[in-house]
């Protein structure tokens, strides 16, 4: 299914390309979110004169996801967890719970979509995760995981 994008989009392309995707992918998540628009004649047309409005927008995203990166990249998160003796948690740690934490230390909303973590974390250690602000900007943030019993 043909496509025009309205947003930068890592893997896909930049604002204005039409691009082939499948329909589900089309439909269920780049229309839905408002990420693209079907390509007919007329959305191409469209999409060729809010070009600069949505490229604008684009950088005040941009700009927006650089200020957050300068306070984010390389900043250490102590998450507290019930584990074991031998230093295995019970369950793990999910994205969800570190974008509450970073929203609770900085004020900074960010969605559990957009953290990734290298491995599971299963265990007490540090961690390192990826969170994407951008389409061009990624920050690296440090978890150490600690445990939450007294006991150790």
């Amino acid at each position: 299914m043909k496509i025009v994008l309205l947003e930068n989009l890592k893997k896909l392309g930049s604002i204005g390309d039409i691009i082939d995707v499948k329909r589900g992918y089309a439909r269920n998540f780049l229309i839905s979110n408002k990420k693209a628009i079907y390509a007919s004649k007329e959305n191409i047309k469209e999409v060729e004169k809010i070009k600069n409005n949505l490229k604008e927008k684009d950088e005040e995203k941009k700009k927006i996801a650089r200020e957050i990166f300068l306070k984010l990249n390389e900043k250490e998160f102590k998450i507290e967890k019930l584990s074991t003796e031998n230093n295995e948690l019970y369950g793990s740690v999910k994205p969800s719970e570190i974008s509450k934490k970073i929203n609770h230390e900085l004020n900074i909303e960010i969605k559990p979509q957009n953290i990734q973590l290298k491995q599971e974390i299963k265990s007490l250690g540090d961690f390192i995760a990826k969170v994407e602000l951008h389409s061009e900007i990624d920050a690296t943030i440090k978890l150490k995981i600690i445990s939450s019993d007294n006991t150790n």
